[in-house]
């Protein structure tokens, strides 16, 4: 029998420094907070009050993420034999979290307001603050959202989600101030404020159950599974198969193990070669994977009885999966 392990393609020492983006949404969380700021102390909206208190949380998310792409970035050592991925996790959690904290302050804030409402000043110079700010925040969040994707960071794709969720909020105080000049009701400004609380605790839910299973060791997306066993299926045949196929994914890493059960009488060196020629497609395939492969007789009936389970556990067993 043959263990083998490998590096994640493109080794995680090459690997891209995130941090710059989190730099980026530092940057842009201060300015965002200087700005919502003016405009509330020039109109008074407690709309914009809660617009400017949930970039208080982008900022404090955003330090989170610098500390958490820093730690991620840690190459694997002698106490995390599988690196420090999973340091993102807790960043998005982290983030889910300060999201319950700002909600629950904006939600205060408004029942106040509606119960002792006040009028409102200047809405034109401070609409148009807050206006430079959402657009301020939709350029990185987008930017954060194709970083996320494409270097397929946790932390990042959260932060830019929430940025995003941070845009739309804006809109919705912004119309509601808007209305309120329009209509001198000024009970609908702390109304829109409780409605953007309310849709800030749908997401940091929805953040912190993304964070919780990925902790869990969830599996592969489906997607990423398909991709292994059509790279296995190229291989298979009378001598070839495989089964025990496992994944996981650890921050921006990928992990999949299998096992590869050829003829009895091959040599070490020709099954050797096999894993080797198998691995390095899976690699292809999957970028910033690791794969881990066992080497076992195709005759032999204990080879389909030392896992678990198989593949992916939400779906039906895979031709992959298949025993013999």
């Amino acid at each position: 029998m043959n263990d083998t392990v490998r590096p994640a393609g493109g080794t995680r020492d090459s690997a891209p420094s995130l941090t710059r983006y989190a730099w980026l949404s530092i940057a842009a969380a201060v300015a965002t907070i200087f700005l919502k700021s003016g405009a509330y102390l020039v109109t008074g909206s407690v709309g914009l009050l809660s617009d400017a208190a949930e970039s208080l949380v982008n900022l404090a998310a955003a330090i989170v993420a610098l500390i958490a792409l820093k730690v991620a970035a840690r190459p694997a050592d002698a106490d995390h034999h599988f690196g420090h991925g999973k340091a993102e996790y807790f960043s998005a959690a982290f983030e889910g979290l300060m999201i319950f904290g700002a909600a629950a302050a904006i939600l205060v804030s408004s029942v106040r307001r509606f119960l002792h409402p006040i009028p409102l000043e200047s809405l034109g110079l401070g609409l148009a603050i807050s206006l430079v700010a959402t657009v301020v925040n939709g350029a990185v969040g987008v930017l954060l959202l194709r970083a996320g994707r494409r270097y397929r960071s946790t932390t990042l794709t959260a932060d830019g989600k929430h940025l995003m969720t941070d845009v739309w909020t804006s809109a919705g105080v912004i119309v509601g101030v808007l209305l309120v000049g329009v209509t001198g009701w000024e009970r609908l400004d702390p109304v829109v404020a409780a409605v953007v609380g309310l849709n800030i605790l749908v997401t940091g839910s929805r953040m912190m159950a993304a964070s919780m299973r990925s902790l869990l060791d969830a599996a592969l997306p489906a997607a990423d599974i398909d991709q292994v066993v059509a790279v296995l299926d190229r291989f298979r045949g009378p001598e070839v198969d495989f089964h025990g196929l496992q994944t996981r994914e650890s921050g921006r890493y990928r992990f999949v193990s299998l096992h590869v059960l050829v003829p009895g009488l091959w040599t070490v060196h020709r099954g050797h070669d096999l894993v080797e020629e198998v691995e390095a497609a899976i690699r292809e395939a999957l970028p910033d994977t690791t794969v881990q492969t066992h080497l076992e007789p195709i005759e032999d009936a204990r080879a389909y009885a030392d896992v678990a389970f198989d593949s992916h556990p939400e779906r039906p067993a895979h031709p992959v999966d298949r025993g013999r």
